[in-house]
């Protein structure tokens, strides 16, 4: 086998020059095209994890806001109804005042109701004695109206203090009120045991009054003396009165 140096050669060379042709317009611009590219893929790839890790970050914000709103709207429920449970126990309480109030008053009312009634029950117990009393004076004798209180004014007057006495028709006539109208002995009866009593002679000035029912009544300007049936049936009505209140 006969080997052709220059035929090889030649070959070696227009490879030599096909190889640097390759590597100076083909391989350079393709290695950089695919370095380019490679360049390209990794930013977008970066870019796609940078958007994936904003992504993962805004969704973690909006967890972490939708478990705020759901706190915030736990925390504002369990404030709504606490609101409303002290309203309601305000209302409760405001309730429950007033109808203690309205109780008290009703009671107070009630009380004095109670007390009016009697009151008045007791004012037509004092009228009804009144003319019951009335009724029975006029039953009886005459002289009765008189006669039996003399000797019990002149006893209530030997009670009065002396100065008090002393005062009694000195440089007077001492102002009397009769159920009726004295008789002459009547009058003289009287006087001469008030002139006793009071140990001078006095003067007597008598002026009927019918609505004393019985008895008689001392008006001088030191001491009021009554002994007659109205007073006594007004001190019972007082005293009834003040027992029933």
């Amino acid at each position: 086998m006969t080997i052709d140096w220059w035929t090889l050669g030649l070959q070696t060379i227009n490879v030599l020059v096909l190889v640097w042709i390759l590597a100076r317009f083909l391989f350079r611009p393709v290695t950089q095209m695919i370095t380019e590219r490679q360049a390209a893929a990794h930013a977008a790839l970066d870019d796609a994890r940078a958007a994936k890790a904003e992504a993962e970050a805004a969704r973690a914000a909006a967890k972490d806001a939708a478990a705020g709103v759901a706190n915030d709207r736990t925390a504002l429920l369990a404030k709504a109804r606490a609101d409303a449970e002290q309203e309601k126990q305000r209302l409760h309480d405001e309730a429950m005042t007033e109808l203690d109030t309205l109780r008290a008053d009703a009671r107070t009312e009630m009380a004095q109701a109670a007390k009016d009634r009697q009151q008045a029950l007791s004012e037509q117990a004092g009228a009804l004695a009144l003319d019951i009393a009335a009724r029975l004076i006029d039953r009886l004798p005459d002289e009765a109206r008189i006669a039996g209180f003399i000797d019990g004014l002149a006893d209530a007057v030997a009670k009065l203090p002396e100065a008090t006495r002393a005062a009694i028709g000195d440089g007077a006539p001492v102002d009397l009120r009769a159920a009726r109208a004295l008789t002459d002995a009547e009058k003289t009866r009287l006087t001469d045991r008030l002139q006793a009593v009071l140990g001078r002679p006095v003067d007597i000035t008598v002026t009927p009054d019918p609505s004393l029912l019985a008895g008689l009544e001392l008006d001088a300007a030191t001491a009021i003396v009554r002994n007659t049936l109205r007073a006594d049936l007004d001190r019972i009505e007082a005293e009834v009165t003040r027992h029933d209140g």
